[in-house]
């Protein structure tokens, strides 16, 4: 059955090799979604080790976090751009565990980061979800837990089927106009602990802002932002 099993992956791989989702380059089997020349040149941010960057200030007057940190700057047409793409509408979810084991391993050197109980990605709606297949944060989310120690959890919140998509809202509608709806689903156990909400890609942050704003209530509740890109 194994033998079996081997030969039918090593098929697909001759004639579905995987590719690099920066270049399009052929990869090895069982290689990372990038090849080493695109992980060189992405264009990592740095925050993860740094107080009042440019993520934590989005949040700045809005909402109440800990810290705050994006991996990666996201700019249009580029090596990013390409690797959100694969991993949002290509099923590429390797480019998910790629980035959250790159940054959990960066988190374990930041003071912080430290402590962290509970990883929660930022839900799909159940319309989308039964579309797409899968939630593009969950692999990304689920590396960081790991990484971190910690657990994982992705059924703490719930977005409403009636939220509508952020992704081409212009940046004065997305902070002004009508925002994604969570419905915050059990609150058991979140008390004094310190949770990371997880996400792809923040541009005004108002999707995390929403999600923050369920957890107001919970007393002694510390909560942390991390996204694999942000908007350049």
């Amino acid at each position: 059955m194994i033998n079996a099993v081997k030969i039918i992956n090593d098929l697909k791989n001759l004639f579905f090799p995987p590719y690099c989702a920066g270049c399009n380059s052929i990869l090895l089997y069982n290689s990372e979604p990038l090849c080493i020349k695109c992980r060189h040149q992405l264009p990592l941010t740095g925050f993860v080790h740094l107080n009042d960057n440019n993520t934590e200030k989005i949040f700045f007057g809005r909402v109440k976090i800990e810290n705050a940190a994006s991996f990666i700057w996201f700019h249009k047409k580029s090596i990013t751009q390409r690797l959100i793409h694969d991993l949002k509408y290509k099923g590429n979810q390797k480019a998910g565990r790629f980035i959250g084991r790159w940054m959990g391993a960066e988190m374990l050197k930041s003071d912080r980061f430290k402590e962290i109980d509970m990883v929660i990605p930022v839900p799909l709606s159940k319309r989308k979800l039964r579309n797409r297949g899968y939630n593009q944060v969950s692999e990304f989310a689920r590396a960081l837990s790991e990484m971190l120690s910690c657990e994982y959890k992705e059924d703490i919140l719930s977005r409403n089927d009636s939220s509508t998509s952020q992704t081409f809202k212009s940046r004065q509608i997305r902070n002004f106009g009508s925002a994604p709806v969570f419905t915050l689903n059990s609150d058991l156990y979140l008390s004094g602990k310190h949770i990371l909400v997880a996400d792809d890609v923040i541009t005004t942050g108002a999707t995390l802002e929403n999600c923050i704003k369920q957890f107001s209530h919970i007393p002694n509740l510390r909560v942390s932002i991390v996204s694999i890109a942000l908007t350049a």
